[in-house]
């Protein structure tokens, strides 16, 4: 087993061990954004160039990514103490993914859109990732179609082919955000206009369309989006399209995960280098719970602490939704929060049909938790939950499990932390800096 200066494991199969008990104080930075990192990556297919990358965060699912641009023909350079990736894409040639990196993550499906719009084809299997529930891919081939791409499956693959994608009225009957990204990717090189309604309104949308423009894309983000979700794409030629510099969004997952820590586990935090405005619906739920919570918009830091002599009241009810409400990625730290929280709070989850899975390992900490219906669960906040060994079953929700055991009394092991790895670039050391009793082990 090999461990960093900091004692630190890079292995994913090791677990996370942590003791409870100890209040949260200190400062940590944020890391560069899961979710905006891998279109902006993808996109990079689109130009003919080498674009430079900074504030790429080390997990895996960027590994994953980076070994699919390598599969096209793009020549990647990384410098990871730098977290700087340099992708040249000049010669892409390929269409055909591999199946066993597609299959291990969601995100890859975007590459449909960037290999459209360059090569004009792309084959992929049906993408993997988390079990969250039902997670189709129809939207996303909905928009593609009405560019004038021909998509056909043959068993577990998806052929695209386009001779000349053509600009197009799109409008989503839900914003989702793969599908929105994905279209983007397709619309910048289509021949006209292309107008989408009802795009998802994501932040990490507005960085992909934010990074186009950068190297040379024509599409335009009104200053009514939030409430329209209405993107013009002017299709350009390829030859118009350049390298750039461009630095990745932090996280707005990763800090509203360590907020939920401090809310849990009690004590004083700041987080450096923070998407402030990303995050109001968080911070504003945060301070309805008791949290005393500092946005300093100016400076891109967020102080959040929790009075000692008093314990978090949970509130009655939350669901979560499309940008900008509470994100869904979030549901799952939220609950496990809520477990040592006072009273009682109804979590409706109203994004995915399966978002629950960490309700099991959290129950057998001790946590009061019923589900109501498939969408819904019901938390009554316990004195204290009591440290076990428990399984992470996807990403959020081992991040959750990862709160519960710094709440809880004794010792908390949290195995598989594979799917935390694909989105937490060192949860460990991050958490270790703000004087948690945590680290990896065999």
């Amino acid at each position: 087993m090999a461990y960093d200066s900091q004692g630190n494991s890079a292995n994913c199969n090791a677990s996370i061990c942590m003791e409870g008990g100890n209040r949260l104080t200190g400062t940590v930075r944020i890391q560069g954004s899961k979710n905006a990192a891998l279109p902006v990556l993808a996109a990079s297919v689109l130009i003919p160039d080498t674009c430079v990358f900074q504030n790429v965060p080390n997990i895996t699912d960027i590994n994953c990514m980076e070994n699919l641009l390598k599969s096209t023909g793009a020549v990647l350079e990384k410098k990871e103490e730098r977290q700087e990736l340099r992708i040249n894409a000049v010669d892409i040639q390929e269409y055909r993914l591999p199946a066993k990196y597609v299959s291990a993550m969601r995100s890859s499906v975007v590459l449909m859109g960037a290999l459209l719009g360059r090569i004009g084809e792309a084959l992929v299997d049906y993408p993997g990732g988390c079990v969250i529930g039902e997670r189709p891919i129809d939207l996303h081939l909905f928009g593609l179609e009405k560019l004038g791409a021909q998509i056909w499956t043959d068993k577990n693959r998806i052929h695209a082919y386009a001779d000349e994608l053509k600009g197009a009225l799109i409008s989503f009957p839900f914003p989702s955000v793969g599908a929105t990204q994905n279209t983007i990717l397709a619309a910048v090189t289509a021949r006209g206009t292309t107008v989408i309604r009802n795009a998802a309104r994501e932040p990490e949308v507005t960085a992909l369309c934010d990074f186009l423009n950068k190297a040379g894309a024509r599409i335009e983000i009104g200053h009514d989006f939030i409430a329209t979700g209405r993107i013009v794409i002017h299709g350009v030629e390829i030859s118009s399209l350049h390298g750039v510099e461009y630095e990745i969004i932090p996280d707005r997952i990763v800090a509203g995960t360590y907020l939920f820590a401090a809310l849990g586990a009690g004590g004083s935090i700041a987080l450096e280098h923070a998407p402030v405005t990303q995050l109001r619906s968080v911070c504003a739920l945060m301070r309805r719970m008791g949290a005393e919570v500092v946005s300093d918009d100016e400076n891109n830091r967020i102080l959040a602490s929790t009075d000692e002599n008093r314990r978090i009241q949970n509130i009655p009810f939350v669901e979560t939704g499309v940008y900008p409400e509470f994100p869904t990625d979030l549901q799952s730290p939220l609950l496990a929060c809520a477990c040592v929280s006072k009273g009682e709070l109804t979590i409706k989850e109203r994004i995915f049909s399966n978002r629950f899975k960490v309700v099991e390992e959290l129950v057998r900490m001790g946590a009061d938790i019923g589900m109501l219906d498939k969408e819904r669960v019901r938390v009554r906040g316990v004195e204290k939950l009591v440290g076990r060994t428990v399984i992470a079953q996807e990403l959020r929700g081992g991040a959750a499990l990862v709160i519960a055991g710094l709440a809880a009394e004794g010792i908390t092991t949290v195995t598989d932390i594979r799917f935390i790895k694909r989105g937490y670039q060192d949860i460990v050391g991050d958490l270790k800096g703000l004087g948690a009793r945590i680290s990896y082990v065999d």
